[in-house]
């Protein structure tokens, strides 16, 4: 399969993974601890359950959050696999406050080639492909394509997509932070930008979103410290890169790479080159 074709089942996938979500968001839904001490809901297993299963006729293996983490002695040799977080934001759906999404990225050889993150919610959907650059289907088209077509026209969306980013960066330096994780590090990275900018904006967010604002044109950054893995990151660093941005590891100053034997990310900042 073709990336062109590959995006269109992704984007399909998380469309109908999102529907999913909505349909258990809208109940009283049971929240459960997981060893890790994080939370996961039902939504997260129906949506992680219906991903693989759309996913499946590429025969390119899934690493989803979800489900089997395989051995790194078996992932080790391979040079495509998805990489998933059915319902990255579950604390902001516990919340009930829409700040969640679905991401879905292709990996080959370490890199992500493939990226889509949908917002159930807000019905915004982001894509993006190597060498293709990435796009934004906004509200208003989402809502009109999931009316007139449902979820199996990935095409059409195509069509309405526009391509990142849409915005000039802001006047004020903007640094985009997560809602449920501000760490030390992240408060003393806003202390230094306001050091070398008269005005500093900070928009607090939950969930892969913030690479979607950086992508887009409406944050200058997206700095990270603290605990992330590979499905947090893939389909937001694709979106990023393929509209102009980078996304480094601030241990190895590269690009985060993935299909690791420790799936744990290190620490980094995603935002559009310094020239």
């Amino acid at each position: 399969m073709e990336y062109r074709e590959l995006l269109l089942l992704a984007i399909t996938a998380a469309l109908k993974a999102g529907d999913k979500i909505l349909t258990i968001y809208n109940t009283e839904f049971k929240v459960e601890i997981k060893s890790d001490n994080t939370p996961v809901t039902n939504a997260d297993k129906a949506a992680s359950d219906s991903i693989i299963s759309d996913l499946a006729v590429t025969k390119i293996p899934v690493l989803s959050e979800e489900d089997e983490h395989f051995a790194y002695e078996e992932r080790r040799n391979w040079k495509r696999l998805w990489v998933v977080d059915p319902l990255d934001g579950t604390k902001e759906f516990i919340k009930r406050n829409g700040e969640f999404t679905v991401n879905i990225a292709l990996i080959e050889n370490n890199q992500p080639v493939l990226g889509v993150i949908y917002s159930p919610v807000f019905k915004h959907l982001y894509f993006a492909s190597k060498g293709s650059g990435s796009f934004k289907v906004d509200q208003h088209d989402v809502i009109t394509l999931l009316n007139e077509t449902g979820l199996a026209d990935g095409e059409r969306f195509i069509k309405f997509a526009k391509q990142l980013p849409l915005n000039k960066h802001p006047q004020d330096y903007t640094i985009v932070a997560s809602r449920s994780h501000l760490s030390k590090e992240v408060s003393e990275r806003i202390t230094r930008a306001k050091l070398r900018n008269s005005k500093v904006n900070i928009i607090n967010t939950g969930s892969s979103i913030k690479f979607c604002w950086v992508a887009e044109g409406l944050a200058h950054e997206y700095p990270r410290y603290g605990t992330t893995m590979e499905w947090d990151t893939a389909a937001g660093q694709c979106i990023v890169e393929e509209a102009g941005g980078q996304v480094i590891d601030q241990e190895t100053n590269k690009p985060i790479s993935y299909n690791r034997k420790n799936l744990k990310n290190n620490d980094f900042i995603a935002q559009f080159k310094i020239v």
